[in-house]
């Protein structure tokens, strides 16, 4: 297993990133549990969750992936073995909080308590904000159209993950779907008022859609808060099985299709297909060639991974241990030129 400092803190994570969106619904808690087991003996330190998942997202799960997780710590005894990290819902999902934001202080210290309780810890050791409070694009939306609305301030945001450093409560802090002036925000405050900086942003990065190249990769090197990246198979249509309209039982695109549509794009198909053809002709797992590109980027700190079988997962944690040549790069390079991030 390779490993990186999270941000400019002395946390060793491993560069591949064990996501847990799919136990509690597509995945059972023995499965899961299995999974957190092989992982944690491949190396891989670093865990993902939220108080959100099981995802597709509904009230009935809410917490589920949490809950699966504090019964493995507690059964297995090795929590200080992972570096566990979760999130905070932002607003507009209705049974979370009411659907407010949830950025102050009361809402903060709820979902917070929520989820240490749901992981049976006493502490996160990365707590990020799921998504920004004010009206911006994310989740694959384009045509920003600024229309302001009320969030919490950047500073009082901070001011509140503070108070959860100094109870002991919170290691570190990140983002997740955040902007490049939110992000170059949250840092100016940091420094200017002596508060917890972020270390992480978790955003979305494939070879479907490498957009965060664009601004925040210079923020990631330049600032050190780099990026841990969701989605790097595309929800699986990087791995080729759904080539040729193919809709394997039992995959996401199968079981919710209807809430995967950031990737239902004119182009999607052709970029999938060279990119196929690529790894074939370097003899390349088509999944692992993906999960690469992605873990070599400098401004990369981890990739996170997802799976719902075993194979899968074997998979896609081998492939730290795989080469990317020169002239594979140039090559994937080349279908990014004709098919520019044809899933942003």
């Amino acid at each position: 297993m390779n490993y990186k400092k999270l941000g400019n803190t002395d946390l060793d994570v491993s560069t591949i990133c064990l996501g847990t969106m799919t136990w509690g619904e597509q995945n059972t808690q023995d499965e899961a549990f299995e999974q957190m087991d092989f992982a944690l003996d491949q190396g891989v330190n670093f865990w993902d969750t939220a108080e959100l998942y099981s995802v597709p997202p509904k009230e009935e799960t809410f917490g589920h992936t949490e809950i699966i997780i504090g019964n493995w710590f507690k059964d297995r005894n090795k929590r200080e073995k992972v570096i566990i990290a979760t999130k905070v819902a932002g607003p507009a999902r209705p049974y979370i909080r009411n659907g407010e934001n949830n950025y102050n202080i009361q809402n903060m210290t709820k979902a917070l308590d929520g989820s240490l309780k749901r992981l049976q810890t006493d502490y996160i050791d990365l707590y990020q904000l799921h998504w920004p409070e004010r009206n911006v694009n994310n989740f694959g939306r384009l045509g920003y159209i600024h229309e302001e609305n009320n969030w919490n301030e950047f500073e009082d945001v901070l001011e509140n993950l503070k108070k959860f450093i100094d109870q002991g409560k919170v290691r570190e802090i990140g983002l997740s779907n955040e902007t490049p002036w939110g992000v170059s925000k949250y840092l100016e405050i940091s420094k200017q008022k002596k508060l917890p900086r972020m270390m992480s942003i978790q955003n979305p990065y494939s070879l479907l859609n490498r957009t965060y190249e664009v601004g925040l990769s210079e923020i990631s090197i330049r600032d050190k808060i780099g990026l841990l990246a969701y989605s790097p198979l595309a929800s699986g249509f990087l791995t080729g099985k759904y080539r040729n309209n193919s809709l394997p039982k039992n995959s996401r695109i199968e079981r919710d299709g209807d809430f995967w549509t950031r990737y239902n794009k004119p182009n999607r198909n052709n970029a999938i297909e060279e990119y196929y053809k690529i790894a074939k002709k370097f003899s390349l797992d088509m999944a692992q060639m993906s999960i690469k590109f992605c873990e070599i980027q400098d401004f990369m700190t981890s990739v996170i991974i997802g799976a719902t079988t075993m194979e899968q997962l074997k998979t896609n944690i081998e492939s730290v241990n795989v080469k990317l040549s020169n002239d594979v790069i140039e090559e994937i390079n080349q279908v990014q030129t004709v098919y520019p991030n044809p899933c942003p």
